[in-house]
């Protein structure tokens, strides 16, 4: 595929989570994408939990699905967010691991890699989440980190 400059188009990569600021991020992905011509790929990461939290809680149901639960929560965040036709369009990725790691792995190649300022966390008096942290440090490509709004 090419853009409207006759380059060829790549990838942009964006971290969801299902946060709010997941979501704009992916909103913020979706416009850049359409102005580049760049397919967009969405990923989301899980992890077990640790050893020491998973000892304070009851056992996992056998039938526990991470990967299953993951990938019917991407489903939704695009769809919800996006429709079901521009969802369409979105490739999916689902990774076990950190969500830091993954979108390493997966930005190798992209054209820009793009996250929420703070996701599931816990600690919304940070100024960047640690997975843009991270990624502003040490991604292979060009990383947005998509700011919320000042009522935040």
């Amino acid at each position: 595929m090419t853009d409207t400059t006759g380059t060829a188009a790549g990838k942009i990569v964006v971290g969801v989570d299902g946060s709010e600021p997941s979501v704009r991020a992916l909103r913020w992905a979706v416009r850049q994408a359409g102005m580049t011509g760049d397919s967009l790929e969405a990923v989301i990461a899980w992890e077990y939990p640790a050893v020491g939290w998973a000892s304070m809680v009851a056992a996992i149901p056998a039938e526990f699905d991470p990967q299953a639960l993951a990938a019917e929560v991407l489903d939704d965040i695009l769809e919800q967010t996006l429709g079901a036709e521009a969802a369409a369009s979105v490739e999916r990725i689902v990774m076990i691991g950190s969500a830091a790691q993954a979108l390493m792995d997966r930005s190798a190649g992209a054209s820009l890699v793009v996250v929420g300022d703070r996701g599931y966390s816990g600690f919304k008096a940070t100024l960047l989440g640690s997975v843009g942290l991270h990624l502003s440090q040490h991604a292979p490509c060009p990383v947005v980190v998509v700011r919320g709004g000042p009522q935040e």
